[in-house]
């Protein structure tokens, strides 16, 4: 009589068929889900927490950025591009550009009276001014004229346009979420503005130039005589927040205790609904006063740390970075981060953007602290 039973397979029989199966899945676009602790080679979960991610990085100004940056003003026109930028990519996300993994920072210059086509896109950014006072923005028919530590928004689907109207150069950085936009899959550009079914090169100014300040620039106060639905309509309707006044507030409350893990932390929020200025990031500016050094701060946000004014040191993880003016840190989430001002007379203030209440609104969103004396504690 003959068995029904299968023969068992030899050891050696049985690898050889492991290794074609694996073989084939990977060639048929596939992915073993089945964790197996012994067989670290197909080991899913490990794979999955080992994929790709950002790693903390900085790039200098002085060093890295300016020299490129001049170089690319002569070299790139009108002619070659409507756009000038550097992307910050970061090397644990290459060759996605991306400068941590949901955000990404550029640094663009702008000859003396350059300004670019109108153009509009589904990410949302922000402008900070760097050097020169008359960094140029138009958006929506408000035509923002901004100086150093301004930051002018461009909110999703609103058509804008960049360029400079001084006489000397100007600098300027911009955030994106272009990456997780990406992600997403519901990136869209378009260049082709136009009014009254002809394509132009600047947009009309519908507003006027201190139409952000006049409306929004009084906290506790609401015009209800004006339409806030401005762009995309889910984002602020103040399209230039003024560093003059953030700093002012900044240096109002220098003598504040402050928070032990941030300093003094002040974000810039929606004049009408309050909370962080659009819906995937939100920006901050922070103050270290002389000498300060916060405790270990550890969230599942990543950060961008630009210098405004001094400079700081930034340890992530116990690897110390040192942070010029204007320079960019990327701070991956998931760090154990601490900021120290080494000058024991001026404060460093240090604009920061974060993707905090993306991650907040899917429920993914948890910060821990380190107290003096080493214990963990849970802040959200």
């Amino acid at each position: 009589m003959t068995s029904t039973v299968a023969e068992p397979k030899t050891s050696i029989g049985r690898e050889e068929e492991l290794k074609s199966m694996y073989e084939q899945i990977n060639a048929k676009n596939m992915f073993p889900f089945w964790a197996k602790r012994s067989d670290v080679e197909h080991d899913e979960i490990k794979q999955l927490m080992e994929g790709v991610k950002a790693v903390p990085f900085h790039w200098s100004y002085k060093r890295d950025l300016e020299p490129l940056i001049h170089q690319s003003a002569r070299l790139i026109n009108h002619a070659d591009s409507d756009r000038r930028s550097l992307v910050l990519v970061n090397p644990g996300l290459k060759p996605k550009r991306a400068t941590v993994t949901t955000l990404y920072t550029a640094y663009r210059l702008n000859d003396p009276n350059e300004v670019m086509p109108p153009h509009r896109h589904t990410a949302s950014a922000i402008r900070l001014g760097l050097t020169g006072q008359q960094n140029f923005t138009g958006v929506e028919g408000e035509d923002i004229v901004f100086g150093h530590g301004d930051m002018v928004l461009t909110p999703r689907d609103t058509w804008h346009n960049h360029g400079n109207v001084g006489s000397e150069p100007a600098i300027n950085l911009s955030v994106l979420d272009y990456p997780l936009v990406e992600t997403l899959n519901a990136l869209q550009f378009e260049h082709d503005y136009k009014e009254d079914g002809k394509i132009k090169k600047k947009q009309t100014a519908r507003f006027t130039p201190d139409y952000s300040a006049r409306m929004y620039g009084t906290g506790g106060m609401t015009p209800r005589f004006v339409d806030h639905r401005r762009g995309g309509g889910d984002s602020s309707p103040m399209y230039v927040y003024r560093y003059e006044a953030m700093r002012e507030y900044l240096e109002r409350n220098r003598e504040w205790d402050g928070n032990p893990y941030e300093g003094l932390l002040v974000e810039y929020t929606n004049p009408i609904r309050g909370g962080p200025v659009y819906k995937t990031m939100t920006f901050f500016m922070q103050m270290l006063r002389p000498g300060e050094k916060t405790l270990a701060l550890k969230q599942t946000a990543s950060l961008l740390i630009s210098p405004l004014e001094g400079s700081c040191k930034c340890i992530v993880d116990g690897e110390s970075f040192a942070v010029d003016k204007f320079d960019t840190m990327a701070v991956p989430g998931n760090g154990w981060m601490e900021l120290h001002n080494t000058s024991a007379t001026e404060p460093a203030i240090l604009f920061i953007a974060s993707d905090e209440n993306a991650l907040d609104a899917f429920g993914l969103l948890q910060r821990f602290g380190r107290t003096a004396s080493g214990e963990v504690i849970r802040l959200v």
